[in-house]
């Protein structure tokens, strides 16, 4: 053991100088791959930048030499680089010994500056246990690159283990699992109490909406929190008070009766559950606004909604801009309501279709408003069948140039 350990520090050293600019004395490394830093250097002027504690100017250079945004750095967490104990090197090392590059270290330290307080060993056995999870190194350098909190905010390694086994004791085990740590990894730094919480209160949504925890039950309030988990990953990133509001918002605005309201919680309205109350009331608002003014009697908001949750993403001007697009492009409000699903598609999206569409005389009231709801791929597809074939020297041709008739 001592032999490894001696054989770490000289490779330490060796890193250390080979990322210093020549002529530079390297500085001093302790054990566990941290460096204490150099002369300081002060970070700015004026009074309250004399009273901080400068910045670590041995720091920089390292961080520069490894591509570290400084700037960002600084807006992200200014108190690292005033550090004198860090492990830049060593975390860079271990990073890029699980497959990421340059581009990718830098990046991870730039958006996640306290990332270099960590030591090695501590990064060892959290990889090991997100490995358990995740199919490959790769996958798990994919994760901490797009989220480097998720990986580096805690070194409570013990609660993630917590974490993993509270959320596999639910159900959500193998591919829940990963879908879970890919698409919401702050779940995991996250302390396990806190997501106990989550699951404590939409246990308690179910139980008000009839749902009974007695064994034989049809469904269990557990197997309701699951399904809303499975359905909306990252409500678990978001605070109770936030998803106790919406749930009391909705039940309290579509008039829903507690069967039909727990199977669209449970279902398509879980996706909105992460919304801000105010954003989630404030888009409702703004729904009902517009349908009124472009002669929707009164309900055909909720209806809306229960058809297609997703639309209380859409703020006032985001779907004001899709429904004035559509109603001049020949669609009427009633198929919107009808197939509310166009609204999930982009305005540019939308506008390209009905140019595609208003070119070979699309007539919506006849045909319907489907096409628009299709994937591009079937979208393209359609388009081929409704365009005229094209003529060329008394020729017909079908758009590859095929001769159809003479």
């Amino acid at each position: 053991m001592t032999l490894v350990s001696g054989t770490r520090a000289l490779w330490s050293l060796r890193f250390g100088l080979s990322l210093l600019p020549i002529g530079r004395t390297p500085s001093p490394r302790l054990p566990g791959g941290f460096s204490t830093g150099g002369a300081p250097t002060p970070s700015g002027g004026g009074k309250e930048a004399a009273k901080r504690k400068p910045e670590n100017v041995t720091l920089l250079e390292n961080l520069s030499l490894l591509g570290v945004d400084l700037t960002k750095a600084r807006q992200r967490q200014p108190g690292v680089l005033r550090k004198r104990l860090t492990n830049e090197q060593g975390v860079a090392r271990f990073l890029r010994d699980k497959g990421a590059d340059a581009a990718v270290v830098a990046g991870v330290i730039s958006r996640y500056p306290r990332a270099i307080t960590r030591s090695v060993r501590h990064l060892e056995q959290r990889w090991a246990l997100w490995r358990g999870v995740l199919a490959s190194d790769a996958e798990v350098v994919g994760v901490v690159d797009r989220s480097p909190e998720s990986f580096f905010r805690s070194s409570d390694n013990d609660n993630l283990e917590r974490n993993l086994a509270f959320l596999s004791s639910l159900g959500l085990e193998g591919d829940a699992l990963r879908r879970l740590l890919r698409t919401a990894p702050r779940t995991f730094s996250n302390s396990a109490q806190l997501n106990r919480q989550m699951v404590e209160l939409l246990e308690d949504v179910g139980a008000e909406l009839g749902l009974s925890p007695a064994p034989g039950s049809r469904e269990t309030p557990t197997q309701f929190a699951v399904a809303v988990l499975r359905r909306n990953t990252y409500v678990l990133i978001r605070s109770t008070r936030r998803v106790r509001r919406n749930v009391e918002t909705l039940r309290a605005e579509l008039g829903l009766e507690d069967g039909p309201l727990l199977a669209l919680l449970r279902g398509p309205c879980a996706e909105i559950l992460d919304l801000s109350g105010d954003a989630l009331e404030r888009n409702l608002g703004s729904l009902r606004g517009k349908l009124s003014s472009l002669g929707c009697g009164e309900g055909e908001a909720e209806r809306l909604v229960i058809a297609f949750p997703r639309v209380l993403y859409l703020g006032a001007r985001n779907l004001n801009g899709k429904l004035d697009l559509l109603l001049r492009g020949g669609v009427t409000v009633r198929q919107v309501v009808e197939k509310p699903k166009v609204l999930d598609f982009s305005l540019k999206n939308l506008e390209a279709r009905l140019a595609e569409l208003q070119a070979v005389d699309y007539d919506f009231q006849r045909a319907g408003i489907a096409v628009l709801d299709l994937s591009q791929k079937r979208f393209d597809a359609r388009m081929k069948r409704l365009r005229p074939p094209q003529e060329e020297g008394g020729r017909t041709l079908n758009l590859e140039g095929e001769c159809l008739s003479k």
